[in-house]
């Protein structure tokens, strides 16, 4: 098919992605034929005008990469090795995890096929019927939770003489307090648009004339770059889908069977990592198995016991994440704290590093991510406290006279020995 409708939301690539790309050969291939550059957020507010939020300081990217695109290049890859082969239509019927065996069925003949391996690895995604399998043994850990939120997929075709309608190095978002809607670019020169909101919005949204009344209150400049009569078509050709998080532990069942990827740890899409979590799932596993000398008895445990608090963790962030998307960015508090990561990254560039850049430019645990967090906002309110944030303000001010550039360095100094006191209670 030339395209795939409905649940295909741009992967917004990142570090952690690109280190598992890397590992195959594939991360110059998918970045130069596939990857298109976004630097910062592109809000749009309702009444037409834009303003952009850079990611970082360093001016760092994520990609937008068409999901579909990812797939083929993937399949394409394992299909160069001689000892892979692909079975397509086997769905999963009933598996013996100790053994190793499993039955499939083949949806075409209906006819099934058991088979027997030395390690079973489930990437079957977030209804994993190979999860369902250790869900029925004992001392398995399970919970999930389906957010009130649903999203939809709509798009914004190249204008008429093939270029971008907006510009194309952005992640724009339209953030809107209860919903938003953000838009990646295709090589194509389209945008793929995902509208993000509670199912109870799109149940009173039954009508054309309701759809285009709600797009002019809270989207007006969508209206014309979509185009009404697709928008209403695209709107009500489907369903919202909903979102779902899964948490479980452990990942495995002695040394043949693994849960990997979505099957591990499905997570809503608002922090961009639930591909780049998956991918470096494929990292982390392949650093395990070269500390054990692929010694699966004692790899499958050690992957386990690593790898849950990071996954759990980066679940949390999603959640908060898509608060922030919607909500935060349009506040002056978060703005200021913003503008306050960026001053102090600048002076502790190796101690103070913001939650979104550790979280997507580097390859930092994200357990630690939200650790590290904490203690920065500890530090912060510490700060607050002796009237620090307001001589911060004022040195980002008028950092060009002499006396407020020596009223930061005193700050700064103030700051470092918070730092270090922090630090040692931490260390401990």
């Amino acid at each position: 098919m030339d395209h795939v409708p409905g649940r295909s939301i741009n992967l917004a690539m990142s570090i952690r992605g690109l280190a598992g790309l890397r590992l195959v050969g594939l991360e110059d291939k998918i970045l130069r034929e596939h990857g298109i550059p976004m630097r910062a957020r592109m809000i749009h507010n309702t009444d037409g005008t834009t303003r952009a939020i850079p990611y970082n300081k360093d001016g760092k990217s994520i990609y937008s990469v068409g999901r579909r695109f990812v797939n083929e290049e993937l399949l394409t890859r394992a299909e160069s090795f001689p000892n892979v082969h692909f079975h397509f239509n086997h769905k999963l019927i009933s598996a013996n995890l100790d053994k190793g065996t499993a039955t499939f069925l083949n949806t075409i003949t209906q006819e099934e096929v058991h088979e027997e391996a030395e390690l079973l690895i489930g990437c079957d995604g977030a209804y994993s019927n190979l999860r369902k399998q250790m869900m029925k043994r004992s001392q398995f850990d399970y919970s999930q939770q389906y957010i009130p939120h649903g999203y939809l997929e709509l798009c914004i075709p190249a204008t008429t003489n093939g270029e971008f309608a907006m510009p194309p190095n952005y992640l724009h978002i339209w953030p809107r307090g209860k919903f938003m809607m953000i838009a990646l670019p295709n090589q194509d020169r389209t945008w793929t648009v995902s509208l993000f909101m509670p199912f109870e919005i799109y149940d009173e949204i039954n009508t054309p004339e309701l759809l285009l009344e709600f797009f002019k209150a809270n989207y007006p400049d969508a209206i014309d770059m979509i185009g009404r009569e697709r928008l209403i078509r695209d709107f009500f050709a489907n369903k919202p889908f909903a979102m779902i998080t899964v948490k479980c532990s452990p990942y495995h069942v002695g040394s043949t069977s693994l849960l990997m990827g979505d099957a591990a740890h499905a997570i809503v899409p608002f922090y961009g990592q639930g591909m780049n979590c998956g991918m470096e799932d494929c990292v982390v596993l392949n650093e395990i198995m070269d500390q054990y000398n692929d010694d699966l008895t004692q790899v499958l445990p050690a992957y386990s016991k690593h790898r849950n608090p990071d996954a759990e963790a980066i679940a949390d962030l999603a959640m908060y994440n898509y608060i922030e998307m919607r909500d935060l960015v349009n506040s002056k508090l978060f703005l200021m704290r913003k503008k306050v990561d960026d001053f102090l990254c600048f002076w502790f560039p190796n101690t103070w590093i913001p939650l979104y850049t550790m979280v997507t430019f580097s390859r930092e645990r994200y357990h630690l991510c939200i650790s590290k967090k904490k203690w920065q906002d500890e530090i912060l309110r510490k700060l607050l406290k002796v009237g620090g944030i307001a001589g911060i303000g004022m040195g980002m001010l008028f950092a060009k006279t002499e006396a407020a550039h020596a009223l930061s360095c005193a700050l700064i100094a103030r700051l470092t020995n918070f730092t270090s006191k922090t630090l040692a209670l931490t260390v401990r």
